[in-house]
């Protein structure tokens, strides 16, 4: 909102220092400062608030050090991150950008099943949460959104240059563009490294290629929210995790929108994506401001409402900048979480039917409870997960390639 106001205040009358709000840069740094101190600030009273109303986590006897101490910790702190996300990003962004408002619905929608599901567990004293079914019908809900929009909506496009642009004596020579609708994305690691969908699934009829691209929507979307659902297990984990990929695609997102670093990077240029950094920003400040609380020993928990909106954002800041193939390496800390559980049940449930006994290849799933199984300190775990996550990053990040 201040973005418009301010561009109007620029544009009608001219007045001095309006002009700032046009620059990303300079949103970006606001409104991750903003989700900072919303956090920061007003975390202590939201935390007062949440004990007081008696919002605590209940906990399952699993056998692990220091689980039983987390009783009672405040839950639900996922409302903290929403709302220092949500209201940066009104502040300080473009709000009818196709890619925010995406953006913006995934956090509420995601977060509002998160919300249920910590209710039903808080105050119906249903340690189950909401019915599993439910929560897919949520996820695949929002991936129908987000792949119907990317998929149709005029504005998702991206750009083809007849030629280099170029910077002389500090002149930016643009050359003739055309915005095109096309359904490219990126192949991380290879040199030709593009890759459309509408080749893809092409053979199957032009009825069927939106079929198929919603549908690995879908899949990407409930993939990473229940990644990030499951890594959310131990004290600044999941939010520690999340920071970093936040940051890492902040990074893409800047290099998207910018016609210079997209095509010196060999990156596709997206119009319009730069405005992903400002909620990138929010979310970023969102997960560091929510570890002041989070931190070893966790003064609150996210719950669901955080670790299953957070999942989701990611999925689909991914899908508008064309990497969600890349979330295999950016996500690595979410994807060894959920392939830890799934091995463990398919493995369990395998030698309970070949052999009459079930067994179990990690001391305990998702693959953080197994090193606490060990009498790792948590604290430990935690850091060495998010130096783990760093090198994801990093990867991720090498897969840039100058031209």
């Amino acid at each position: 909102m201040l973005y418009h106001i301010f561009d109007y205040i620029d544009q009608t009358y001219d007045f001095p220092g309006a002009g700032v709000f046009r620059y990303i840069s300079f949103r970006a740094g606001m409104a991750a400062l903003f989700s900072l101190l919303i956090t920061i600030t007003l975390g202590k009273g939201i935390i007062d608030w949440i004990r007081k109303k008696s919002i605590g986590e209940t906990v399952r006897e699993l056998g692990l050090q220091g689980q039983l101490e987390k009783k009672g910790t405040p839950t639900m702190g996922g409302l903290m991150i929403m709302a220092a996300i949500v209201l940066p990003t009104l502040l300080f962004a473009n709000i009818y950008n196709i890619y925010i408002i995406l953006l913006l619905v995934t956090t509420l929608w995601l977060g509002g099943i998160g919300f249920l599901d910590d209710y039903i567990k808080v105050f119906r004293k249903n340690k189950e949460g909401l019915a599993g079914w439910f929560k897919i019908i949520g996820q695949v809900s929002i991936g129908i959104i987000v792949g119907v929009t990317l998929y149709f909506h005029e504005d998702v496009v991206i750009r083809e240059f007849q030629d280099t642009v170029s910077i002389a004596e500090g002149v930016v020579a643009t050359p003739a563009f055309q915005d095109v609708k096309s359904m490219k994305t990126t192949i991380p690691f290879l040199k030709n490294n593009e890759l459309n969908y509408d080749v893809v699934f092409g053979f199957l009829g032009e009825n069927f290629t939106p079929l198929f691209y919603v549908l690995l929507v879908i899949f990407v979307v409930t993939a990473v929210s229940n990644g990030a659902n499951i890594t959310d297990g131990i004290d600044g984990l999941a939010a520690g995790t999340s920071a970093i990929i936040g940051l890492t695609i902040a990074i893409y997102a800047y290099i998207s929108g910018n016609a210079i670093f997209s095509q010196y990077l060999n990156v596709l240029f997206i119009p319009n994506s730069g405005e992903l950094v400002i909620f990138c920003a929010a979310f970023v400040g969102a997960c560091v401001g929510f570890l002041w609380y989070n931190s070893y020993p966790a003064q609150v928990f996210m719950g669901d409402t955080g670790s299953l909106m957070i999942g989701g954002v990611i999925a689909v800041l991914s899908l508008t900048l064309r990497k969600e193939l890349l979330l295999p390496v950016l996500c690595g800390i979410f994807l060894i979480e959920l392939l830890s559980v799934i091995i463990q049940v398919g493995y369990f449930k395998y030698t309970r039917r070949k052999y009459g006994e079930g067994k179990r290849v990690f001391l305990m799933s998702p693959l953080h409870h197994h090193y606490q199984k060990k009498n790792i300190p948590e604290a430990k775990i935690t850091v060495r997960f998010w130096i783990l996550g760093i090198l994801f990053a990093i990867l991720a990040l090498a897969t840039l390639k100058l031209r």
